[in-house]
């Protein structure tokens, strides 16, 4: 089928069988590796994705099913200069990551969550539930729930 995923900012106009998952055509058609295939039945979330705006297990969309639509990786996570964003740089501050697999699942979570409800930095539960949502096997998930928690706080005092 032909399709076209708008995929951070960039269209990639593809002909894709109808039954190859998003995460693959992310990778192998698209060349953004960022997305990381762990489980491949949606438990770990490594490969967790925006689309439309909505957090999706990539390993369990099928490639047709965003024709059309805006997906974003956790390569389009920095700025345009390159820079990092602040839950980026708050990972990188609160050491929240070891061998690396799991942080861009990780970080598009987070990242869909904060910009749904920019709110949440005071909610050390629902924070607690979005680090939940996700499978890490190296940091013990203390430092993710911290990296969150700053990322939201800074994010708060900026809108003030």
């Amino acid at each position: 089928m032909k399709i076209t995923l708008n995929v951070n900012g960039e269209d990639f106009p593809l002909d894709v069988e109808p039954r190859r998952i998003l995460a693959d055509v992310l990778r192998d058609d698209c060349r953004l590796t960022g997305t990381h295939l762990g489980c491949e039945h949606g438990v770990c979330g490594a490969c967790s994705v925006l689309v439309d705006g909505e957090t999706v297990r990539a390993c369990l969309m099928f490639a047709v099913q965003c024709d059309g639509k805006v997906v974003r990786t956790v390569e389009g996570l920095a700025g345009p200069d390159g820079e990092p964003s602040a839950l980026q740089k708050a990972f990188s501050a609160e050491r929240a990551l070891q061998c690396g697999f799991c942080t861009a699942g990780f970080l598009m979570v987070a990242t869909g969550e904060l910009e749904a409800d920019p709110t949440i930095a005071g909610d050390q539960e629902r924070i607690k539930d979005i680090v939940r949502s996700n499978l890490c096997r190296c940091t013990g998930y203390e430092p993710i729930r911290r990296a969150i928690t700053r990322a939201a706080q800074e994010q708060q005092e900026a809108t003030t």
